[in-house]
């Protein structure tokens, strides 16, 4: 409950408490953005991190299936980064951080992420680290990631390390599409 309490502090707007109906409309929502691209501003960075500072931002929501979206997050000309999400039977979504070489081969620090721990509400969910990424990434067990959607305005994408200052958020204006970038690395098109 903690995480929970802390992420609250943080100001998110999930509405946690929704039915199942309102968890599918997260889905939805991602679904209705599938092939488009948007630009992002950097909003927040942990402390003395600038490696995203002065850099062009944008998502692509490039693939979407059934039970599976993947969204490539651009940063400059740096295509080494996919957002995986894939849904569950129970209801659940799992966040998945595919990053890559400019060959396509995994970097060493790829697929981390954890389950959203509820069906959430309609516009967003978050997803605390599970222990495959404390495997992959050493001391990330207070890690939450989140991301909301609310359409025709933005798409944010947030993460902290709770009980820390450590955060990074970046938000992508929804209200107009832009050209899609290149393929991530490693995508055969």
């Amino acid at each position: 409950m903690r995480r929970f309490a802390l992420l609250a502090g943080a100001g998110m707007t999930l509405g946690l408490a929704a039915p199942a109906a309102a968890g599918d409309g997260f889905w939805d929502r991602l679904n209705a953005l599938c092939g488009q691209a948007f630009e992002g501003e950097l909003v927040r960075a942990p402390e003395g991190d600038t490696s995203f500072e002065a850099q062009a931002l944008f998502m692509h929501v490039r693939a979407c299936e059934e039970n599976r979206i993947r969204i490539p997050f651009v940063v400059g000309d740096d295509l080494s980064r996919t957002w995986v999400l894939t849904r569950h039977d129970d209801g659940r979504i799992e966040l998945r951080h595919d990053h890559r070489h400019d060959d396509g081969s995994d970097d060493d620090v790829t697929m981390y992420g954890g389950f959203s721990p509820s069906e959430g509400g309609p516009h967003g969910r978050i997803f605390p680290a599970d222990d495959q990424t404390i495997g992959v990434i050493p001391g990330s067990w207070p890690n939450v990631w989140m991301m909301e959607v609310h359409p025709g305005e933005r798409f944010v994408y947030f993460v902290q390390r709770l009980g820390t200052e450590r955060a990074f958020r970046v938000e992508f204006d929804l209200s107009e599409a832009v050209d899609a970038p290149p393929a991530p690395w490693g995508w055969e098109d």
